[in-house]
Parts: C-alpha cells; structure tokens; sequence
C-alpha cells in the first residue's frame, strides 16, 4: 500500500517520506511523525493502519533514511539530539505542503509519537494556516528553540499521556492543557495511568499496552474524522 516518495524540504535536495494511499486515491491528510528511532516499520505501520480507513498519510524521513535498532535507546538520544531542528522544521513544513496538494483540501491532521509528538505542536504553531488538529502522544520537545508560539495555535488539539511517563509527566501534561486552556484553544487530554511512555508502539513489547494502545487509536480516529471531515 505504502510507498516511499519525495518532496521539497530544507534543501535543494528533496526529502523522502512513506505515503500511505486509501484505495479511494484520496482523503483528508494525515501528516504522521516518527518517534527518536527513525521511520521504522512500525511508523509505517500507523500510516498503513490511517489508509486502510481513508485517509492519506505521510511520515516524514526525519533522519535520511538512519533507523536506530530499538534496543539501542542512548544511541537514540543521541541522534534525536543531533538533529537539526531548523532543518527538520522545514521538512515538515514541506511534507504539509505535499499533503496539501494531493488532498487538495485545506487542511490536515498530524499525529506524532515521543519526539514526534513534541514537532506535532511546534508544526501546527507554525502552520496554522493548514493544521486543524494535532494528536501529540506523550510528546517530548528537547529543543529549546523549538518551544511553540501556541497563541499562533488554531488546531484542535487531543493530548495523550501515560501514567508512568518520565518524559512526559502527568504533570506536564496538565500544565500544557492549563496553557491552552487559559488562551482559549480548543484542548482535551487522555492520561492512561497504568501505561508507559511509548505504550502504543506494538514493536516494543516492554513497554506495549495493547488495551490502552487501542483506546488512543480509537480516540484519535474520532477526533480526526471530526476535525478533517
């Protein structure tokens, strides 16, 4: 179903991203993004999963085709740090672009896991012109200069956070919806109080919760139809 394409990112050379098609040929957008690890098959995965139900989606090769093996997390860290966010930044930018234009539709969602759910609001801040909804799942932002401008903000926004989370606290995420709320954005947050940070990546049996993982499905497919139509 899914295929590898390219796109006009940060340079003169394109960037590469996994496009998963519906059978339709088309739908609302879905801008997907990887978590510290690189566009492994399990990000792939999610886009297949988003396609089978109509949407178009796109995950973004943030890393230039790097994949960490998940049993290496420091050499994860590692690569996650070293990533420059000026240039991811317009990458992204980039793969909303190329969403736009062959949806043909005005906007999109983006849903991203760990490190990507943290560029999930640093994208829909710096797009609200094309992002009506944005999924962050336990989401971690370790860039200082990639701190969201959330009055800029105009997607809805749905929040998930794992109860035994030390990257993306419980107490993080209250703060993060008490910013929202005091600016009048349109927010809701899901806590999972048994789960882990990373519960939903069924490719890490450590940590994989399979009844919260299908809760957040579930939630995130609603409020995609909803936001995207």
């Amino acid at each position: 179903m899914g295929e590898i394409i390219e796109f006009a990112g940060q340079s003169e050379t394109p960037t590469r991203g996994y496009l998963a098609t519906p059978a339709s040929g088309s739908g609302p957008g879905v801008l997907v993004i990887q978590e510290w690890w690189g566009l492994i098959d399990q990000i792939k995965g999610v886009c297949d999963r988003l396609a089978d139900l109509g949407f178009l989606a796109l995950a973004p090769d943030l890393y230039d085709g790097r994949v960490v093996p998940l049993e290496e997390p420091d050499e994860a860290a590692k690569t996650m740090m070293s990533l420059q966010f000026s240039g991811a930044a317009d990458d992204l930018s980039g793969a909303v672009d190329a969403l736009l234009q062959r949806t043909g539709r005005p906007t999109i969602g983006v849903v991203g896991f760990c490190m990507g759910g943290g560029l999930a609001l640093f994208l829909a801040s710096s797009r609200p012109d094309a992002v009506a909804a944005v999924v962050p799942c336990y989401g971690v932002l370790p860039w200082e200069e990639a701190h969201p401008d959330y009055t800029a903000l105009n997607a809805a926004v749905q929040i998930h956070c794992a109860g035994k989370d030390d990257f993306f606290t419980p107490a993080a995420a209250e703060e993060l919806v008490g910013v929202l709320s005091t600016l009048e954005k349109d927010v809701e947050l899901h806590l999972y109080p048994e789960s882990q940070h990373a519960f939903f990546n069924e490719d890490r049996p450590e940590v994989f919760d399979a009844n919260a993982s299908k809760l957040l499905w579930e939630r995130t497919l609603r409020f995609l139809k909803e936001q995207l139509g």
